[in-house]
């Protein structure tokens, strides 16, 4: 759930937000913020939701290692591109899934498992 709501003028119009539900319930708890082409990446122990927030002790740290913050980019870059389980949370709140069209089929925790069981290709370093 998402209590943002994306695409509203003047207010979140730049902001885009999709969510991916599929078999493994469990999912990232990373934020980027892209900072002018100087990325921040913090890793978080916990959903930004009340609950969360107002009865438990929550930890959010930067991430300040090149190789582990090229990794989490990674990781939500195939995120980003599902077009299988992801849905479009928008101003209008349809909760449509993505469209995959002509674009090969990705199912993003399955791309992320197996790009995880790949050691070699992991060398991000840009």
């Amino acid at each position: 759930m998402l209590s943002l709501i994306p695409g509203i003028k003047n207010i979140s119009a730049k902001i885009e937000a999709i969510g991916i539900v599929d078999r493994f319930l469990e999912h990232s708890r990373f934020l980027i913020f892209c900072n002018g082409g100087n990325d921040q990446v913090y890793i978080t122990s916990a959903d930004l939701m009340t609950r969360n927030l107002d009865h438990r002790i929550e930890v959010t740290c930067p991430i300040f290692d090149k190789n582990i913050k090229c990794e989490i980019r990674k990781i939500f870059d195939i995120q980003w591109e599902d077009n299988v389980k992801a849905r479009i949370f928008d101003a209008t709140q349809s909760n449509t899934f993505v469209k995959p069209g002509k674009n090969i089929r990705n199912q993003s925790q399955i791309e992320v498992y197996n790009w995880l069981k790949k050691p070699n290709e992991k060398n991000l370093s840009k």
